[in-house]
């Protein structure tokens, strides 16, 4: 009995248990006439579901979604690693990254729609200046800290640069950066809503602002709800997929 108490699976569920409950007491108090209660918000999702709102919203959505997301990845991962392995690379780009990071984003999507117009282009870019930075930053980080014994240990052993960096390197910075892709998509799914909110009313943001504008409360929460549940799982995949492909040591806690 107590190894189940101290279950991760248990407590993880035990965790999201005491939300709910906590949104439908909330709802039923209720704390404000705009916040539905826990099953009012699941049955207006449900609703959705069923007479294909969700299914004709999610498409729109994904497209910079999913764009970003693949830019950001390739291109952040990329530039963190370059810049831990050539400092003249990181003084060169560091600084952007930096100001990108701390940059207000509500202040330059009207910037981007300016240049951009309203289309696919400036919903991808305002993905990607959400998460690049975050997994740039994370990579080089890794990078940079690698212990210097195990790089040691890899030039008295006559190892190549190239040999170091893909069989040392690497390896110990992967568990930072797969944190900092995690960090990165999650910035990605906000920025994508984000996009959606303020550049042009489409896809799920279209749902929540229209549900907002008529006080179908529940059916706005049912749609920041669901676009967050999809967020939670992909990062949940991703987690996983680093246990599988770069920390077998870890696979035996699965």
């Amino acid at each position: 009995m107590k190894n189940f108490f101290t279950n991760p699976l248990v407590l993880r569920l035990l965790s999201v248990v005491i939300v709910f409950s906590a949104w439908e007491w909330a709802g039923r108090i209720p704390i404000s006439p705009a916040f539905p209660t826990f099953l009012e918000t699941m049955s207006a999702l449900w609703e959705m579901i069923v007479d294909g709102t969700m299914a004709a919203a999610y498409p729109i959505t994904f497209k910079p979604l999913a764009l970003g997301l693949v830019i950001s990845s390739v291109f952040g991962v990329a530039s963190g690693i370059l810049m831990g392995l050539n400092e003249k690379f990181e003084w060169l780009t560091a600084p952007i990254f930096i100001v990108l990071q701390a940059a207000p984003m509500a202040a330059l999507i009207p910037l981007l729609t300016f240049v951009y117009g309203i289309g696919l282009t400036s919903k991808t870019i305002t993905v990607c200046i959400m998460a690049i930075p975050v997994i740039v930053l994370n990579a080089y980080n890794a990078v940079r800290h690698t212990p210097e014994s195990l790089i040691e240990m890899g030039k008295a052993y006559l190892g190549s640069r190239l040999q170091i960096v893909m069989k040392i390197i690497l390896p110990a910075a992967s568990p930072v950066i797969y944190a900092g892709l995690r960090l990165g998509m999650a910035m990605g799914f906000i920025g994508a809503i984000l996009a959606e909110l303020l550049i042009t009313p489409t896809g799920i943001g279209d749902i929540i602002t229209y549900n907002q504008s008529i006080a179908e409360y529940a059916k706005m929460y049912a749609a920041i709800f669901s676009i967050m549940a999809i967020a939670v799982i992909f990062i949940e995949i991703l987690e996983r997929s680093e246990y599988v492909f770069f920390r077998p040591d870890k696979r035996v806690k699965q």
